[in-house]
């Protein structure tokens, strides 16, 4: 099986274009500890944004392959949004909730910072051996 490029931008884009063909509002669940996501921190809760991405609603919207950005006002300031596509938890129509929910699994795990390395060679013997 050839590499084949990630399908989840692509299934962005379709549902929203189904949702907007239907002529629903295309909301975005995002996580928001999610690396590179720019996203008013007012409106955060339990690590997750809900956006409104109706084309009515945003300014300059563009679904790449790698992330979404766009132009919206939140308490009436405009914002620039970014969003990395695998920091979209589900994309869906607020009037019905219909739309598509993708695992969380393939987000990456936070990089936890090593851990400072302890000398613990006083007096051992260290169980490796030379291979010939």
């Amino acid at each position: 099986m050839s590499d084949m490029s990630p399908n989840r931008p692509y299934l962005i884009r379709a549902i929203h274009e189904w949702i907007c063909d239907n002529g629903l509002t295309t909301h975005l669940a995002v996580n928001t500890s999610y690396p590179g996501v720019e996203v008013p921190q007012d409106f955060v809760q339990d690590g997750q944004i809900v956006l409104n991405i109706a084309p009515r609603a945003v300014t300059q919207f563009i679904a790449g392959n790698d992330e979404i950005t766009f132009s919206a006002r939140f308490g009436g300031m405009p914002m620039t949004i970014r969003v990395p596509v695998n920091a979209v938890v589900a994309v869906f129509a607020r009037e019905n909730g219909q739309g598509m929910a993708f695992d969380p699994a393939e987000t990456p795990p936070e990089p936890t910072p090593p851990e400072p390395e302890k000398d613990d060679s006083k007096g051992k013997v260290s169980h490796l051996k030379v291979v010939k």
